[in-house]
């Protein structure tokens, strides 16, 4: 098979199903997975919000996707089985930086908590640690950051660029809590976001192993290149470089490592335990490239 390359092509027919479909993510973290896959061939990049990628990846018509880089809870709430591709992550070892809750009042205080509805993960991560670490159970309410409704609660939940860009004035949100930071203190584990993913029964698919091949061989370069991405990358982004610098090269993880993979059984553990799935799926992991 032709090595899979990924442009800004209109979508596959069914004519031509040579071509791959990958759903990801279009915030800065998320370019040390798919720079450079622009110009793989027979490959399509189709960016979304995070929330959307698991709908897109359990949708057989042509708007869905053959894999994607899915928030992690979306593997438990899933109607269909799932497989995690260990290729890549998005994982903090500590503090995440974009991952944040800010709050009008003291965090354990807080009775009604404003999250961005592009997150599921991040949503499922702020309830646990507000549970175990501040004993709250706040109301929690989906929102588009900077609409007027986002004013009306006690604290907000934000994610990804829009931390870096448009974060709340400290003057009217003195409270603040990293979800990663947080995390690590009450866990000792890194935190993961969100993990490559295909449906089960697809996971021995030629064409998907294929993939995996090169998702894995994109990363492994993008890894020698982080500081170039930040440079170039960040002033779209919303970035200052430094700050981009430092968010992708010290405050992230990108390998699935051992701490990482116990950091999800570890967290679908705790979202058992606070009913936020109803049943807790065995985790299956795809065998890695030359396993």
């Amino acid at each position: 098979m032709t090595s899979p390359s990924i442009g800004t092509h209109p979508p596959s027919t069914q004519a031509n199903r040579q071509t791959l479909r990958l759903g990801c993510v279009s915030y800065l973290n998320t370019l040390p997975l798919i720079e450079g896959l622009q110009v793989t061939q027979h490959l399509e990049l189709r960016p979304a919000p995070p929330a959307r990628l698991i709908d897109m990846l359990l949708d057989d018509s042509e708007g869905g996707v053959d894999a994607a880089l899915v928030s992690l809870i979306d593997y438990q709430r899933s109607p269909e089985p799932l497989t995690l591709i260990p290729v890549g992550m998005i994982a903090s070892p500590a503090e995440t930086h974009t991952v944040r809750l800010f709050s009008r009042t003291p965090i354990g205080e807080i009775k009604t908590l404003c999250c961005d509805a592009e997150s599921h993960t991040s949503v499922a991560l702020a309830r646990i640690i507000l549970a175990e670490r501040y004993g709250i159970t706040p109301a929690i309410r989906p929102i588009q950051w900077g609409s007027s409704e986002s004013k009306s609660c006690d604290a907000v939940l934000l994610i990804g660029d829009k931390v870096a860009g448009r974060a709340p004035a400290r003057d009217d949100y003195p409270h603040q809590l990293d979800l990663g930071a947080s995390w690590r203190e009450m866990t000792g584990l890194p935190f993961v976001y969100a993990v490559w993913m295909c449906r089960a029964r697809d996971e021995e698919n030629q064409s998907i192993r294929s993939l995996v091949s090169l998702l894995d061989r994109t990363r492994r370069h993008n890894t020698t290149r982080l500081g170039w991405i930040a440079n170039t990358r960040a002033g779209a982004h919303k970035w200052e470089p430094s700050e981009a610098r430092r968010y992708l090269q010290d405050l992230l993880a990108f390998e699935v490592t051992d701490d990482a993979r116990a950091a999800v059984e570890r967290f679908f553990d705790l979202a058992y335990a606070h009913n936020l799935i109803d049943n807790k799926r065995e985790v299956r992991w795809l065998s890695a490239p030359g396993a």
